[in-house]
């Protein structure tokens, strides 16, 4: 009787539920987005003030909101936070200039008020004079001094004393270098013209950006008007300017996991009850057997070959300056004594190109996928398409030349003002000038007309327009759309709030839409392929897309913490972000049932490639996004770690080990059907796989995460500044944690070379199209409504 019962229950009530799913994503996004947008305006509105000006206790004018504005520009415009951090956010190399900043205004004040009361510096005072000029100094410090209604601030005596101090530090730093990785003269001391007004205020610039990293360290230490935590709630820790973990952090940390574990197990219940996972859509033995011969090809798949080889190509080449970066923490001013490799690729311009070929390559073997299954959704092929995807090919082809040399070119200032436009914008990940930007935008915009041209029959045929192949024109309009955020941010936009709207990118485009297009397009292919029932998937991906959304995106909250944001960032991303930790789990159950398939499949199957990287995009998406993520993101820890090693091993745990996994699966499932069948080797993508896989979890597990261990031990025993300075990368077991890394680096190098000359290979044998323009193909009709 259960057992009928549960048949009955099935047939009768999962029709209607996935209306019911339907409604829920709709208001899970509606919820997510209003709580988003609402959090962003409240940032906006709570950011720390830039006053017009900053004068001393006599009145004379010290610092203006232009020289602060000025500052971060120049900050930006030499790719600086591609070197070092802000508010713990940018590239590692380097220090962070606002905990470098805050210890050098700390220590100025602590000496003028030592050589005030007793006539000596303060290292030279005994241990009670010492406690009695700290705690003098935390005291002054963290005074609010802004004058809102003039928009006016004062500093202290002692203030002056430390804005001086920081004032001389950063013109040696920049006039010879940081005896470290930042060459010397790289910015040019003197006014610049007043054409630059718009992007760099008039003035010396080594003085503007001194300016602003010291206006970073006053709003990490002074106290917010009615409240009593700093604008960055207490970060960085430093005892010295009483910066301490905040009461949010250590109780949002616990809450979030009790909730997590709560969660857990109503979700688990929910999974099993109502059957959320894949069914299969064949009997046991009776697997589908699958002849490429057969399978139709048209001009534009074909077309898609080009793009997967030149994936490979960039992937290469990323991989390549990725080596040249890990060889910079050890030999910081040339490649094995080639100093002039440095002269032109410095540690900041070779991060900027890592993480944008990074970009470019995922997005273009997506975009390569989308353009060869177009044609199987629809089931014809559009007049003309194969021409619109050679202008893409070659729009693309300008977009990535291009930009790298107007980084190059705006990173050294060569682009005057039009460094915005033409070079680097200064924010890692967007590196992008707002020119190249707009490109890529409409690129996309072409690739999404591609898609629609190819699908929209099956769309007219489609009646349910919740269907899977809506879902799937749906997660493609979201891939331009959400990049169009980074339009948001301008050279005048404070660096909290354009740190808001480049979380959207980073996180919302990169990880969140990227996410959705993902399970997306795997439900699709499996539903192709014939292996799993289109009812039971289209059920599925409302369930993943609800837990997804319904986590990420408020989930983004866990980088707005200490970058000047308000405390109740602390306690929405904290929730929210360990939330998301449970759809990447449960992904791991698709991954097996994905690896039954290629069992059942037998020796014949021929989407073993395909297969190997979704099996490990499953397992990444655990190991890499899920629990790495999970340990970083707690406030707690957060609060210590912010902007150091554990953060790029989560960071390529997941990038690499999910959306470039991924990217290798849908570039192998399409070249797959576009090669002749007798020119592929399985043996050499095994292989590949293998390399892949070892040498990842080699850089995340026996070099990254060690040291990123052994660094917030630094911070937590030594205060933040500590932990980023150069001496800590140079102490002897960090640079031998780091020297290993060449290790799974060149394992994971192999993996990539075979990879690359497997997809040139696969060029030079594609197959002839067997179906002209407009000529129906004899594919699943996906649109059908399924029984």
């Amino acid at each position: 009787m259960e057992i009928q019962r549960g048949t009955i229950t099935k047939n009768l009530v999962m029709p209607n539920k996935n209306g019911l799913l339907k409604s829920i994503l709709v208001v899970t996004i509606l919820l997510s987005f209003t709580v988003l947008l609402a959090g962003g305006y409240w940032i906006f509105k709570e950011q720390a003030p830039r006053p017009l000006k900053v004068t001393n206790e006599k009145g004379d004018v010290l610092l203006t909101k232009d020289s602060i504005m000025g500052g971060q520009a120049v900050f930006q415009k030499y790719g600086l936070m591609d070197y070092g951090t802000v508010l713990g956010h940018g590239s590692y190399m380097g220090p962070d200039y606002t905990a470098e900043a805050l210890k050098i205004y700390t220590e100025g004040m602590q000496d003028f008020k030592a050589n005030k009361k007793y006539s000596k510096d303060y290292v030279s005072l005994n241990e009670d004079e010492k406690s009695v000029i700290k705690n003098n100094v935390i005291k002054e410090m963290r005074k609010n001094r802004y004058d809102s209604s003039k928009d006016t601030m004062v500093l202290t005596n002692a203030q002056e004393f430390g804005l001086e101090k920081v004032r001389a530090h950063y013109q040696e730093v920049f006039s010879k270098g940081d005896g470290w990785g930042l060459k010397a003269s790289l910015i040019k001391e003197g006014d610049v013209p007043k054409t630059d007004r718009a992007y760099v205020a008039q003035g010396d610039q080594i003085t503007q950006i001194s300016d602003f990293f010291f206006w970073t360290a006053w709003l990490s230490s002074t106290v917010r008007q009615g409240d009593n935590i700093t604008y960055t709630n207490n970060w960085p820790y430093y005892e010295d300017a009483g910066n301490h973990l905040s009461f949010s952090a250590i109780w949002w940390s616990g809450a979030s996991i009790t909730l997590f574990v709560l969660m857990v197990g109503v979700i688990l219940f929910f999974f099993y009850r109502y059957q959320f996972g894949m069914q299969e859509a064949y009997k046991e033995g009776n697997f589908p057997r699958i002849d490429l011969r057969k399978m139709p090809v048209t001009s534009s798949q074909v077309k898609s070959g080009k793009y997967f080889v030149i994936v490979s190509a960039l992937f290469f080449v990323q991989c390549m300056f990725g080596a040249l970066l890990a060889h910079y923490y050890i030999e910081p001013d040339s490649f094995f004594g080639l100093k002039w490799i440095h002269d032109i690729l410095p540690f900041n311009i070779a991060k900027g190109y890592h993480l944008q070929l990074t970009i470019f390559w995922i997005a273009t073997a997506w975009l390569g996928m989308g353009i060869y299954i177009a044609p199987l959704v629809g089931g014809y092929e559009p007049k003309k398409q194969g021409l619109l995807v050679d202008i893409l090919f070659w729009a693309l082809v300008v977009l990535v030349v291009g930009s790298m040399v107007g980084e190059w070119l705006g990173a050294n200032g060569y682009l005057g003002n039009n460094w915005f436009l033409f070079g680097h914008t200064g924010w890692e990940y967007i590196e992008l000038g707002r020119i190249w930007q707009l490109i890529l935008i409409v690129g996309m915009l072409i690739w999404l007309f591609i898609v629609y041209r190819g699908i929209r029959a099956g769309l007219k045929r489609e009646t349910d327009k919740g269907g899977l192949v809506h879902l799937l024109f749906y997660s493609a309009i979201a891939v331009p759309a959400f990049y169009i955020f980074a339009l948001f941010i301008n050279p005048g936009t404070s660096f909290t709030f354009a740190d808001y709207w480049r979380w959207w990118i980073i996180h919302l485009w990169v990880e969140g839409i990227f996410e959705v297009f993902a399970v997306v397009v795997i439900g699709f292919l499996l539903v192709q392929l014939g292996l799993v029932t289109k009812k039971s998937t289209v059920r599925q991906l409302y369930f993943q897309l609800i837990l997804l959304l319904g986590s990420g995106v408020i989930g983004i909250g866990h980088h707005y913490y200490y970058n000047g944001s308000a405390e109740i960032w602390i306690g929405l991303g904290a929730v929210f972000s360990a939330m998301e930790v449970i759809p990447l789990t449960l992904l791991i159950l698709e991954a097996y049932e994905q690896y039954k398939m290629m069992r059942a499949g037998g020796f014949d199957f021929p989407y073993k490639g395909t297969f190997w990287f979704l099996i490990s995009v499953a397992i990444w998406n655990l190991v890499g996004a899920g629990v790495l993520g999970f340990l970083i993101n707690l406030p707690a820890v957060s609060y210590f770690e912010h902007g150091q090693f554990l953060t790029p091993a989560h960071g390529h745990g997941s990038m690499m080990g999910v959306y470039g996994m991924f990217a290798c699966a849908v570039l192998l499932y399409s070249l797959r059907n576009i090669v002749k069948p007798e020119a592929w080797n399985d043996k050499w993508l095994k292989f590949s796989c293998i390399m892949l896989n070892v040498g990842l979890a080699g850089m995340v597990f026996l070099s990254l995460l060690p040291v990123g261990f052994i660094q917030i031990k630094e911070a937590f025993n030594h205060g933040y500044a500590a932990s980023r300075s150069a001496a800590f990368l140079q102490k002897d077991l960090v640079q031998t944690l780091l020297t290993w890394r060449a290790v799974p680096d060149t394992i994971f190098l192999i993996g990539v070379v075979v990879l690359m000359l497997f997809c040139v290979k696969a060029l030079f044998n594609l197959r002839k199209p067997t179906h002209k323009e407009g000529e129906r193909l004899p594919v699943k009709d996906l649109a059908l409504d399924e029984e």
